[in-house]
């Protein structure tokens, strides 16, 4: 990947960290029930990372097929679930947002940990 598509999706990493974490924080009260909730099941109430991927795509124009392949162009070296197949536009989206929630989930683990252990 080229060193500016690099840092525009690390940008975009950062950008969705922070507004996902932000979410799940404020709708389950606290980062420590967030934090297990999201280490416990990404799909969890309040959590919902499918849901919060597949609007993050839409907003930042990333739901075609070139914004999948620029997502797994970025991601390359990271393994993602069994697909069923069908269509490649459709089995490329799916691939694209289960790597990046995969990474969102990560990155977002991370981020309450590090808030966590800041606060007074």
């Amino acid at each position: 990947m080229e060193p500016y598509l690099r840092q525009q999706f690390d940008l975009l990493l950062q950008e969705a960290t922070g507004n996902y974490v932000e979410r799940i924080v404020h709708r389950c009260g606290g980062p420590d029930i967030a934090l297990a909730r999201l280490t416990a099941d990404p799909e969890s109430e309040g959590v919902w990372v499918s849901e919060f991927v597949d609007v993050f795509f839409e907003e930042h124009l990333l739901d075609t097929t070139s914004g999948a392949c620029f997502v797994l162009d970025a991601l390359e070296r990271r393994t993602v679930p069994a697909d069923p197949g069908g269509p490649v536009a459709e089995v490329l989206a799916r691939l694209a947002r289960a790597a990046f929630a995969d990474l969102l989930v990560r990155q977002s683990s991370q981020l309450i940990q590090r808030t966590m252990a800041f606060q007074p």
